[in-house]
């Protein structure tokens, strides 16, 4: 595994051989490199595509400023990847990423050969920004264990399993090395909307959604497959926001899907 940072000051790791394959991060604590479990975690999740590509995960620059937007969060990645490759690249974006990655290939369609979207949509649902809502306000106010317990909607469904999720979730929470930079990605995510745009993404697109996305219902998946010029779609029943990449069907679809 090999590490160090990009144009602009973006951390990234890179592993795995073949051609290359850019991993835009979700909305990490920090936006150095993980390490330690987190690292791990990242890496075993990739682990099936970096046996067939180089796998290059970039995260966001330090000290985003307030009122941020997905449109300059896709400027970094494009000045980011334009000082490294001398061609197009496969790009794969989940949750925020998604929605970045979609931004990125709408507004430099030139850097892009495929794109992988997984559990995001051109805009966050009701439901979603209700809670993606509370969740960045409690971390802006510095309630870090009531900002993790707002996100039980996403991985319960019943009244009591949602107050038990959110006390598992509240048991270990820390303050983020970058809770300013989180925000405002997830300030940039909440005014996201891009499906007036879709059919300006060229590139072949991979979506894969969760049946029981809380974020993105399937339904804002079905409508990105159907708007962008070549799209094809995945919903794997039963998954969740969080749980669409650790499908067993995920890295095969990717892999089959970028040949």
């Amino acid at each position: 595994m090999r590490e160090g940072v990009l144009a602009g000051g973006a951390a990234y790791l890179e592993f795995g051989t073949g051609n290359p394959l850019v991993v835009f991060r979700a909305v990490l604590p920090d936006s150095a490199n993980p390490t330690g479990a987190a690292r791990w975690a990242e890496a075993r999740s990739l682990k099936p595509l970096a046996a067939r590509f180089t796998v290059l995960t970039v995260g966001r620059r330090p000290g985003l400023a307030p009122g941020v937007t997905m449109a300059d969060l896709a400027a970094h990645h494009a000045e980011e990847l334009r000082a490294r490759f001398d061609r197009p690249v496969d790009v794969l974006g989940l949750s925020t990423a998604g929605c970045l990655a979609l931004q990125f290939a709408a507004d430099h369609p030139g850097l892009v050969r495929r794109l992988v979207v997984g559990a995001a949509g051109p805009r966050l649902g009701p439901d979603g920004r209700r809670v993606q809502r509370e969740y960045a306000d409690l971390l802006a106010a510095g309630r870090y264990r009531s900002a993790a317990m707002a996100l039980a909607p996403t991985v319960a469904d019943s009244p009591l399993g949602r107050a038990l999720m959110a006390g598992l979730l509240g048991l270990t929470p820390s303050r983020p090395a970058d809770p300013g930079g989180m925000v405002a990605m997830l300030r940039a995510e909440d005014t996201f909307d891009i499906e007036d745009r879709l059919g300006e993404i060229t590139a072949p697109t991979l979506v894969i959604a969760g049946g029981r996305d809380a974020l993105y219902p399937p339904g804002l998946a079905e409508r990105l497959a159907d708007r962008v010029r070549r799209g094809d779609l995945k919903i794997y029943e039963g998954r969740r926001h969080h749980t669409v990449m650790t499908d067993r069907r995920f890295g095969k679809d990717v892999i089959d899907f970028l040949g």
